[in-house]
Order: C-alpha cells, then sequence, then structure tokens
C-alpha cells in the first residue's frame, strides 16, 4: 500500500506545514508500514502535474490536510474525489472555515503547536481507513452507479520485471516468483507486479504461493475482479470449498462481469456443490447410490450448473454438467424409488417433481445439443479443433443416447488427440456414474474405448530443505580472525552434528542448498555429500567472477574443492542469479542500496521456502555479529526470521573458542 500527501507547503496562517507533515503525518505512515510522499518529493525529469494526476489516481491511501483555503489543495482533493471512490482522509487544525462543500465530511484535527499530539488518533484513523472498503468520496456517493477508472491501465510494470518474470514461469521456478513479488512491495506499480507473479504461479499450479499472492492484492481491493476469481479456483485446489464459495460470490457481484465469464463463474459454485456430493457418498461406499441421492449437494450442484448455462448458453460446459446431474439424480431416483420418495411429504409430491425434472432434463438436452453445434461450427468457420468440444459431445452421446456402442464410438472418433489428463478427465466422470450404478450400459462401453489407465505412482512427498549460511575462511592477515584456517575441522564437525540432529525423524527426501563461498558453504556441500544429502549449489554471480569474490581470496585449496563441487553436480543442479553485480533498473530505481548480495540471500531463502515451504531449515554458521557488508549471515538470519524459516545457530565464538 502506498500514500500520497496533500497538503500546502511552508508555513502559511502561522501553520508549519512541513513540521505537520514531519512530526504528524510521516510517524504515523512509519507506524502503519506505508510509504508515501506528496509531489514535491518528486525529483525525476517530468511534469510535476502530471505525476500529481498519477499519485492521485494510483495512491491506495490520501491524506489530504485542508486546514486552509489552499487552491492547490483542494484542486488536488476534487480530482481525488472525482477518480477514486474510497480511502481520502481528511486531516486539518483550526484555521479558516471549512468550505461548504466539505462541511459535512468527516476530518481529524490537530493542535498547529504540537500536531504530535494526536498521533495515536491518526493512526488508528488511518489504519481504519486502509482495511475499510467504504466509499467517502462525495461524488461516488451521490452517484452511486459510478464506477472508478481502472488502475491497471495507468500502471505499467517495467518490462525487465516482466522478462524475469516470464523466465521464472518457463523454468518453473516458483522460488523466483516469490522472490520477484516481495522486491516489487512498494513500488508504484506493486498490484500490477502481483498480478503478473499471480498468474504465473496460477500456471505452474504453485497454489499455496499464489493464494498468499492474490490474497494480498485483495488487501488493496476487496473486490478485485481477477483476484476472487483465481481465489475460488486456488481455494478449491487446496481444498477449502468454503472460502472458495465466498471469491466465487464476490466476483459474481462484480457489475462489470461479462456473461460469459459470469457463466463461468457461476459453474465454479457449481463444481465445488458437486465435489461436496461426491466426498459424501463416497465416504459411504456401502450405501453410494442411497446416499448421493438424499445428499442436498446434487441439486445445489444442478442448479448452480443450470444458472450458469442460462447465463450464456454458449457455455456448454456449464450445461453439459448440469444435464449430467439431472440424468444421474433422474436415474437413481428410478433405482431407488422410496428413498426418492421419502423425500417429499407425500407420493403425488414426489412424482410431481420427477415428472418436472424429467420435462426440464429434456428441455436442457435440446439446448446442450444446440450450444455444442454451434461451438463445433465456430470452430469449423476458423478451420480449428478444439479437444474439448469434442470430448463433450461424445460425453453428450453417452448421456443420450441408448446404443452402448454409438456412445463408445463416440469417444474412439476423439480419445487418440487427448493428452493423459483430458482422458484421465473423461474417465474419472465415467467412473461417478459406474460407482452410482447410472447409464451401466453405456459407461461400460465407453470405459472400454479408453486407454488402459495408467498405473497410479505415488505422488512424492515434500521435501525437507536445509539452507546453509555461513562465514567464509578468513582472507591472509584478517582481524580480528572470524574463521581462521586452522577451525576448519572444527567447522566441519559441528556442521555433520547438527545435519544429522536435523534430519534425525525426518522421513520426507532431504535437500541441501549452499552457495559456494570458501569456509561454510563448501564444508556444507562436502558434509551433506558425506550423510547422503543432494545439494543444489546457488551462485549470486557468474562461476569466474564468483571465484575472484568469494573464493580464491582464502588461502588453501577452495578453488579446486570449488570446481570439483559443480563438476559433480547436474547442469539443473546449479544456479546462478546474475551475470553481474549490477541490479536490475527496476531495482535500482526503488532502493538504490539494495544489492546483489542481499539479493542472493533473498532468492535463496525464497527457493528454499517454495521447495520445503514449513519443511525448511535454515543452518547458519555465524558469530551472532554484522558482516564486512549488506547481504552477509546476519542479513539471511535475519530473512529466515521475517520468512518464518526455522533456525539453528552455530556460534563461532562458543565453537571456535574465540
Amino acid at each position: 500500500m502506498k500514500a500520497f500527501i496533500v497538503r500546502p507547503f511552508g508555513e502559511k496562517n502561522g501553520i508549519n506545514f512541513d513540521r505537520v507533515e514531519r512530526e504528524l503525518i510521516n510517524p504515523a505512515l512509519e507506524a502503519l508500514d506505508i510509504p508515501g510522499n506528496t509531489t514535491g518529493l518528486i525529483t525525476y525529469a517530468g511534469n510535476i502535474r502530471t505525476d500529481m494526476f498519477e499519485q492521485l489516481l494510483v495512491a491506495d491511501l490520501v491524506i489530504a490536510d485542508i486546514s486552509i483555503h489552499n487552491a492547490n489543495v483542494f484542486y488536488e482533493l476534487g480530482v481525488r474525489h472525482g477518480l477514486r471512490d474510497k480511502r481520502t482522509f481528511l486531516i486539518r487544525c483550526a484555521g479558516d472555515e471549512v468550505p461548504f462543500d466539505l462541511k459535512t465530511d468527516r476530518y481529524l484535527e490537530y493542535d498547529k503547536a504540537n500536531p504530535a499530539a494526536i498521533l495515536p488518533a491518526l493512526i488508528g484513523g488511518l489504519k481504519a481507513t486502509s482495511e475499510s472498503d467504504r466509499r467517502d468520496s462525495p461524488v461516488f456517493l451521490l452517484l452511486p452507479e459510478l464506477q472508478p477508472p481502472k488502475r491497471e491501465a495507468f500502471l505499467i510494470v517495467p518490462q525487465e520485471f516482466g522478462r524475469e518474470v516470464e523466465r521464472a514461469r518457463e523454468k518453473k521456478r516458483a522460488g523466483d516468483l516469490a522472490l520477484l513479488a516481495a522486491e516489487a512491495r512498494n513500488t508504484q506499480w506493486e498490484v500490477e507486479a502481483l498480478r503478473v507473479v499471480g498468474r504465473a504461479q496460477c500456471r505452474l499450479k504453485a497454489n499455496s504461493a499464489a493464494r498468499a499472492i492474490w490474497e494480498r492484492v485483495l488487501e488493496f481491493d476487496g473486490d478485485d475482479l481477477e483476484a476472487n476469481l483465481l481465489l475460488g479456483t486456488i481455494y478449491q485446489r487446496l481444498g477449502d470449498l468454503t472460502a472458495s464459495d465466498d471469491a466465487i460470490k464476490k466476483a459474481l457481484k462484480a457489475r462489470d462481469l461479462p456473461s460469459a465469464k459470469r457463466a463461468e463463474t457461476q459453474a465454479l459454485l457449481g463444481r465445488n456443490a458437486k465435489t461436496r456430493w461426491q466426498d459424501e457418498w463416497m465416504a459411504v461406499p456401502e450405501k453410494a447410490a442411497e446416499t448421493a441421492l438424499q445428499s442436498s449437494y446434487l441439486a445445489e450442484a444442478q442448479e448452480q450448473y443450470e444458472l450458469g448455462f442460462q447465463e450464456d448458453q454458449n457455455h456448454f460446459y456449464s450445461g453439459l454438467n448440469a444435464l449430467a446431474l439431472f440424468t444421474v439424480r433422474l436415474q437413481l431416483a428410478q433405482t431407488l424409488p422410496e428413498t426418492w420418495d421419502l423425500q417429499f411429504r407425500n407420493n403425488k409430491a414426489a412424482q410431481a417433481e420427477f415428472a418436472e425434472l424429467e420435462e426440464k432434463r429434456a428441455k436442457l438436452t435440446a439446448a446442450v445439443e444446440h450450444s455444442l453445434e454451434a461451438a463445433a461450427e465456430r470452430l469449423k468457420k476458423r478451420d480449428e479443433r478444439d479437444i474439448w468440444v469434442d470430448l463433450s459431445n461424445a460425453d453428450f452421446c453417452c448421456l443420450t443416447l441408448e446404443e452402448p456402442k454409438r456412445a463408445a464410438a463416440a469417444y474412439k472418433a476423439v480419445i487418440g488427440r487427448a493428452d493423459p489428463f483430458e482422458v484421465d478427465s473423461v474417465r474419472r466422470q465415467l467412473l461417478i456414474y459406474q460407482q452410482l450404478g447410472v447409464l451401466r450400459e453405456n459407461v461400460a462401453a465407453a470405459l472400454a474405448a479408453l486407454p488402459e489407465a495408467p498405473v497410479e505412482e505415488k505422488k512424492a512427498g515434500p521435501l525437507h530443505v536445509f539452507l546453509f549460511t555461513g562465514h567464509q575462511m578468513d582472507k591472509p592477515g584478517r582481524t580480528p580472525p572470524r574463521f581462521p584456517a586452522e577451525k576448519e575441522e572444527i567447522a566441519r564437525r559441528r556442521i555433520k552434528e547438527e545435519l544429522e540432529r536435523a534430519s534425525k525423524g525426518v522421513d520426507a527426501p532431504k535437500l541441501g542448498l549452499a552457495g559456494a563461498a570458501s569456509g561454510g558453504d563448501i564444508l556444507f556441500h562436502e558434509v551433506c555429500a558425506e550423510l547422503g544429502i543432494p545439494t543444489h549449489v546457488y551462485l549470486a554471480l557468474p562461476e569466474n567472477k564468483f571465484i575472484n569474490e568469494s573464493v580464491a581470496p582464502a588461502e588453501g585449496n577452495w578453488v579446486e574443492r570449488f570446481r570439483a563441487l559443480l563438476q559433480s553436480r547436474k547442469e539443473n543442479e546449479v544456479r546462478q542469479l546474475a551475470e553481474t553485480d549490477d541490479m536490475p533498473k527496476w531495482l535500482r530505481d526503488k532502493d538504490p542500496d539494495y544489492g546483489i548480495w542481499q539479493r542472493n540471500n533473498l532468492w535463496m531463502l525464497h527457493n528454499a521456502l517454495a521447495l520445503g515451504g514449513k519443511h525448511s531449515t535454515l543452518i547458519a554458521l555465524w558469530n551472532g555479529e554484522g558482516g564486512d557488508g549488506p547481504g552477509g549471515t546476519k542479513d539471511m538470519v535475519d530473512q529466515a526470521g521475517e520468512l518464518g524459516a526455522r533456525t539453528i545457530i552455530i556460534d563461532t565464538k562458543t565453537a571456535f573458542g574465540s
């Protein structure tokens, strides 16, 4: 979240507005960890009015001081009220009379002689405002149908950042994506950067990481359509159907949701209800059919899919799923008449409901058939094929034909073009019918037409990742000594002891991550090899530059050991952060003091957490002091603590007796 301050400058009418910002506004923003400034601090080339308009549009929070009749302040406040519907906070001290148009607005009053006196109240007010979705713009309050412009049209993500995200996605490096998301924090274009990263994580199915990204987007705007739509799917994949429903329902409230997207979104509610329905009857296999028919989720899923199809009849997916559930419900009612009958107050009501369902199914069958034919015709005109249209046509035949051979033939005609995921999707749906005993003959013929199901491989469990950081071997003549050469064997023994202790009771596959500097890093890799723990090497710089910076300065055979370490690794087991120690321009613009070694620490940490999650342990060979520069062992330990990684400290002062 970023703030923009609208205020007079200097001293006017006895009020020192620079002091008010220094003693009141800035401390409040710092307390809430919200960066913010005025146009007076924008120093790069450009038109200050353009910068002002941009800030008033994109700032998440605007603080306006309306103490005096300052034309610029009221002009900027009017622009803000006309562009954004919420999160504008007014302050003033007793001075000029408040203009008529703002008399009904709420504001916080300060004492010009002691602005800091109301600091706690300002902190509380800004916190409440930043967390609120309540409209405070009089323009939008008076014109409730008016919608604010989309911020994303004005927030451009740097091309270099976008290329880094795309490289990480192509190489399936979820940890690199997490690093980029962290580095984009507090940039003006943070929200759009989060979108770019979040989309990439969704494509990689890095669901836990994607959830964190899109939930952060919602911190800026709880009604964000894309965030709620994607979270609906992400929560479903993570097994939290309640959260998924909530996100989907919020998305459905959006006024600008196109009809096709509304149909798809409505179908997501149907999918969640269908999942709950399956969970119910699969839990009691001996009474699966009876439980399935009695479940309220069957009717709910059917209704939600039907609503989706009503929204857009080109969305054959929702129509086909509604038809499938109509079919299951009717066939189960025929197979289990007593179970069906007891769901109604009398036999007559049960028969009436059955007849109504049959009539609805007949109409739906015709509509879905027409929708599928229209989809195929559109593809034909474009000379294209879509395997899902073809598979859906086969599913439709299975649901509606009374000739098993024809149903099987429909699958045989297209299944050869389907990939394993698509075949598995078809098979899973057919197995639902089989387990419930509906469409028996068609299902048996259709399953026989599918390729043999592959033997399920046991899914690999989560990795337990050991990330190492530690002192380099001392350069000759270092005073005072920190890691002298004669302490190498002590360090090796202590690293081994801690690794063995931390590994006890860990059944998950283990992986070590570390750099390859002389001293602790190389010792860690060598100890892991002794213990049978595979390791990956993370280099901040290209090999030769890294040797010059972090290996060669130490006396001994460290360069030879470094080269042997890299030669023993496969190509994908050695990672390199950068070609040079120059930071990307977008990072230099954000923080000139942020360097390659700090970035290297965060890079390694985020990759360890992406691979191991809560099963990540940092082992630090450390004297407990700051290093020779930014990005050292202390920085890594501090960053690990902030990100929640478990940390084991090997205190070199104690271990080395220094």
